[in-house]
C-alpha cells in the first residue's frame, strides 16, 4: 500500500459513470421494457441473466420464501432478526409528524407529511449478495409508513430456484412479500414504468452494478431514486495510538467490495503508516477475495502522512468519505470538527462492519465526495410533504397590498388581480391596479 504526502495525493476522485457504449445499452433496455413490457423484460432476463422464465414465474412464491429458511443456518436467521430490530429502533427516532400552527389573525399554516405509496427496492445478486441491504432499504420505508414495498433481485442461471436464500430470508424477516426475480437495467425499467406483471413504483432505491446505476439515472424524473452510488469508500483517521492490525483489517473490509473501492489511511504518524502498509500486505494474503482487495488497494488505496492531526482533519473534510473511522486517542474531542462524512465510527471497537450490519444506522451512505451535501438513507427518503395554508380574511386584508406589490414587481398582473378582486369585494382594494 503506497505511502504518500498530502501533496502527492489527488483528494478529489472522479468516478466515471459509464462509457458511451454502456449508456447506449441502458437507454435501449429501458426503452424496450417501457414499450414492450413483460415480453422485453423476459427477453433481457434470458439474454443477460441466462434464465429462461415465463411471466408467471417472475414473482417469488410464498412457498419459496418459506423454503429459503431450510437453506440457511438458524444462527443467520437469529442474526438478521436482531439486526432488523436495531435498524428499526434507530429509524423510529427519525419519524416526523404533520403539524399546524394557528396564527393570531386566525390563519393556519402547516405541513402535511405522507408516506410514498409504492417503493421498489433493488437487491444485487452479482459478485456478492447483500441481505443486509434488504433491511437497510426496506425498514426505513416501513417506518415511514409506505404501504407497498416491492423487491427485485436477479435470478441465477436456472431461473426459478436461483435466488440467493439469504436474500429471501432477509426479505421475509423484513416483511417483504412482493418479490420478483429480475435484475439489471431491465428490472429498473420495469419498476419505473410497469409491465403487465409488475406495477410501477414511486421511488427506486438500492445499490447495483454500473448498468443498474445508469438505469436509475435514466428513469429519474418518471420516478424518484435514492442516489447514483459510486464505489465503496473508507477513510481511517488515526494517530500513533491506533493498532495497525485493526486499521489494516478495517481498510481491507472495504477494499474487498470491488476493484474500484477506495481504502485510505490518514495519519500524522509515519511509524503507524509503515506498520499499516506492512500489515495490509500480510492480511491480504489470507483473504478469500484477495484478488479484488489487492486490485482496490493498488489502484485506489493510499496512506496519507500529514504534518499534524489537524491537517488530517482538513484532508478528511476534503475527501468527504462514505465511511470514516476515528482511530485516535480521544475521538469525541475531534468528532465535532468533522464536517463531511456519511457515517462516523468512533474508537477502536467501532469497526465499520458494526455499522454495515448491526448497530442500527443505515449503511446506504453517500459516496464519491457527495457527503459534502447529502446524507445516509433514512425515513425522510420515503415521505413527501405538502404545505398547508389557510389564510383568514383578516390576514388577507392586512397583507393583500404587499402581495400585489410583489406580484406586479414580477410582472404577473393576473396574480395581483386574484388578490385585488377579494380586496375590492371587502371594500379594501389597495395599491395600483396595474393599468
Amino acid at each position: 500500500m503506497k505511502v504518500v504526502s498530502v501533496e502527492q495525493f489527488d483528494l478529489r476522485r472522479e468516478v466515471d459513470y459509464g462509457t458511451p457504449e454502456q449508456n447506449e445499452v441502458v437507454k435501449r433496455i429501458v426503452h424496450d421494457v417501457k414499450t414492450g413490457g413483460d415480453e422485453a423484460l423476459l427477453r433481457y432476463t434470458q439474454e443477460l441473466d441466462h434464465a429462461e422464465l415465463t411471466a408467471d414465474m417472475l414473482r417469488v412464491t410464498k412457498e419459496e420464501l418459506e423454503a429459503a429458511y431450510d437453506q440457511v443456518e438458524d444462527s443467520f436467521v437469529q442474526a438478521i432478526s436482531a439486526a432488523a430490530g436495531n435498524i428499526r429502533a434507530f429509524h423510529m427516532r427519525e419519524k416526523r409528524n404533520s403539524w399546524m400552527d394557528l396564527q393570531p389573525d386566525g390563519s393556519i399554516l402547516g405541513q402535511i407529511i405522507r408516506p410514498l405509496k409504492r417503493v421498489g427496492v433493488y437487491v444485487p445478486g452479482g459478485k456478492a449478495a447483500y441481505p443486509s441491504s434488504v433491511l437497510m432499504n426496506v425498514i426505513p420505508a416501513q417506518v415511514a409508513g409506505v404501504p407497498e414495498i416491492v423487491m427485485v433481485t436477479p435470478p441465477s442461471t436456472g431461473g426459478k430456484e436461483g435466488i440467493n436464500p439469504y436474500i429471501l430470508v432477509a426479505a421475509a424477516e423484513a416483511g417483504v412479500h412482493e418479490i420478483y426475480r429480475v435484475g439489471g437495467a431491465q428490472a429498473i425499467a420495469a419498476l419505473a414504468y410497469g409491465t403487465e406483471t409488475i406495477a410501477p413504483v414511486d421511488k427506486i432505491c438500492g445499490p447495483g452494478n454500473i448498468y443498474v446505476a445508469l438505469a436509475k439515472r435514466e428513469v429519474y424524473g418518471a420516478v424518484d431514486i435514492d442516489s447514483i452510488a459510486g464505489p465503496s469508500e473508507i477513510v481511517v483517521l488515526a494517530d500513533e495510538t491506533a493498532d495497525p492490525e485493526y486499521v489494516a483489517a478495517d481498510l481491507l473490509s472495504q477494499a474487498e467490495h470491488d476493484e474500484m473501492a477506495s481504502a485510505i489511511l490518514v495519519t500524522p504518524s509515519r511509524q503507524l503508516a509503515d506498520l499499516v502498509a506492512a500489515e495490509v500486505g500480510r492480511q491480504l494474503e489470507l483473504l478469500p477475495r484477495r484478488a479484488i482487495a489487492a486490485a482496490s488497494v493498488e489502484q485506489y488505496g493510499a496512506i496519507i502522512v500529514t504534518e499534524s492531526l489537524q491537517e488530517g482533519i482538513s484532508v478528511v473534510n476534503r475527501l468527504a468519505p462514505e465511511h470514516l473511522e476515528l482511530m485516535v486517542a480521544d475521538p469525541m474531542a475531534i468528532v465535532g470538527l468533522i464536517e463531511n462524512a456519511g457515517a462516523i465510527f468512533l474508537g477502536a471497537y467501532s469497526s465499520e462492519p458494526v455499522g454495515d450490519y448491526f448497530a442500527g444506522p443505515n449503511h446506504i451512505i453517500p459516496t464519491n465526495g457527495t457527503a459534502r451535501f447529502s446524507s445516509p438513507v433514512d425515513v425522510d427518503d420515503f415521505i413527501k410533504k405538502s404545505s398547508m395554508i389557510y389564510y383568514s380574511k383578516e390576514a388577507l386584508l392586512k397583507n393583500g397590498a404587499a402581495i400585489m406589490e410583489l406580484a406586479r414587481g414580477e410582472g404577473l398582473e393576473a396574480h395581483a388581480r386574484a388578490i385585488e378582486v377579494r380586496l375590492k369585494r371587502e371594500g379594501k382594494a389597495g395599491g395600483s391596479n396595474g393599468n
